[in-house]
């Protein structure tokens, strides 16, 4: 199980250079790859390659997931700028905890940087299976009340939710 996060870590890594590189002259692959190599072996021998440095659980489902997540992302940014623009549109800033039902520490720290990430919405405080949230609007509280972000990551998760 190991020798499938290790080369997963490898070729994401090596993908990873290629993108940002942008050079494919024989000699920069050579160096790539063994930089990749090393990268690898160094963190075999840390004993850091596990399932939540290489989610491998996570699979393609957090594709369809980040697609939405941007959707949202979006819609929220719009929001915030026109109650920025617009004075006159209220704001009602509060503080809530919501339960996570995320089982992993992937999941968790996945589904509190997605309401972060989320314009008028901010993780504060972690417990245990617990986040407490700042809203800068009633509207953008009730979006994280009625849990879809929460179901989406608990489905990435490969958890089943009714």
């Amino acid at each position: 199980r190991q020798m499938i996060h290790a080369v997963s870590l490898g070729l994401a890594l090596f993908g990873l250079w290629c993108l940002l590189s942008g050079i494919f002259l024989p000699l920069l692959i050579g160096l790539g790859i063994a930089s990749v190599c090393l990268v690898v072996f160094i963190a075999h021998r840390m004993d850091v390659i596990d399932n939540e440095t290489v989610p491998l659980h996570l699979n393609f489902r957090i594709l369809a997931y980040w697609g939405w997540l941007t959707k949202e992302i979006t819609k929220s940014n719009i929001d915030v700028a026109r109650r920025i623009l617009t004075p006159s549109l209220p704001i009602s800033p509060r503080t809530f905890t919501v339960t996570a039902s995320q089982r992993t520490a992937v999941g968790l720290v996945l589904y509190a940087n997605s309401i972060t990430l989320t314009p008028g919405t901010v993780t504060i405080d972690v417990r245990e299976g617990e986040f407490e949230i700042h809203a800068l609007t009633s509207e953008s509280a009730e979006e994280v009340r009625a849990g879809r972000m929460d179901r989406r990551v608990a489905r990435i998760e490969g958890k089943s939710q009714s």
